[in-house]
């Protein structure tokens, strides 16, 4: 298994970055990963990392070396990343749950398959054409899909939406592929920083004239100056398939070939953020009433703080 790929974080206009990124992957399958923290709600880069970290141990878990159930995994690892950002928010007693969006692709047996919840895309561009694109989960972009008049559009805010990871409820979030990958297909994971200043014409082309590991910066930095001061974060990975005949080592070229059954690579960091998160071990313990009852834990929290201030 043969790709090229370039990831890039910049913090735009905002006093800090909550996005996060990270791809990991072993002799036969990749997953690559992004998410980004929500503003409005407490210590959205906490719910960014520990969706990162979920994914990724999972990842490293059930890929030896290939995932046997790629749609399987990409649910379970959406809903281990829920699990774990509603338990962290009930062991720091939190009036309100970090969020966060995420969007997770797979890379496996030639073919790629995504899911997403919120509005951080997935993109996959072949021979300057657009072949996938992931449909944000805002009331604007349901509205745009539905035929809604422009009138109603302009009244909807983009940047709400009507799910996402550390929310109360369950997760909404939709699986997609395989897709067969061509020689030269791009695909794009970003946040909303980039995709939310560009034209769908100009990440199209921006993807299809040059490598990854110049297309994708200069599309970075194209959104950031479209934007200006009030830019939010801008964070991206793009990759390009490669397959065996075409192959030409480049300074952002991965090969997998050489990777013995039993390793793992990754550019997540693996430590868990705090003590007292579920171990690795018991991430396939993913049933409803798991979350339901973290979810009991941060009511009862959230009464306790306010019984507290109440004295």
């Amino acid at each position: 298994m043969r790709f090229s790929v370039f990831q890039v974080s910049r913090k735009g206009g905002r006093s800090n970055n909550e996005d996060r990124m990270g791809y990991c992957y072993t002799r036969e399958s990749a997953v690559f990963i992004l998410a980004d923290g929500m503003g409005g709600h407490p210590e959205g880069e906490v719910a960014a990392q520990l969706a990162l970290q979920t994914v990724a141990n999972l990842f490293q878990k059930m890929a030896q070396p290939k995932l046997v159930d790629v749609s399987l995994f990409l649910t379970d690892a959406v809903m281990a990343a829920h699990r774990q950002i509603l338990h962290y928010a009930a062991e720091q007693a939190l009036l309100d749950t970090p969020r966060t969006t995420i969007v997770v692709a797979v890379l496996q047996s030639g073919g790629v398959t995504w899911t997403h919840c919120g509005d951080s895309r997935f993109y996959v561009v072949r021979d300057n054409e657009m072949l996938a694109r992931t449909r944000d989960h805002s009331f604007q972009e349901q509205g745009n899909a539905a035929g809604t008049g422009p009138k109603a559009q302009a009244r909807m805010n983009r940047n709400v939406l009507f799910t996402c990871l550390g929310s109360p409820t369950k997760p909404i979030f939709n699986i997609t592929g395989p897709l067969a990958l061509m020689q030269g297909d791009k695909a794009m994971l970003c946040s909303d920083g980039l995709w939310s200043s560009l034209t769908e014409d100009e990440i199209i082309q921006g993807l299809s004239q040059q490598t990854v590991h110049i297309g994708v910066p200069d599309l970075v930095e194209k959104a950031l100056l479209k934007a200006g001061d009030h830019s939010d974060n801008v964070t991206c990975i793009a990759l390009e398939w490669e397959t065996p005949d075409e192959f030409e080592a480049t300074r952002s070229s991965v090969s997998t070939d050489s990777i013995s059954n039993g390793a793992f690579k990754s550019t997540v960091q693996s430590d868990w953020l705090e003590e007292g998160l579920d171990d690795p071990e018991d991430l396939e313990n993913l049933d409803e009433a798991a979350i339901e009852r973290y979810i009991t834990e941060i009511n009862d929290a959230i009464r306790r703080s306010a019984g507290k201030k109440n004295d």
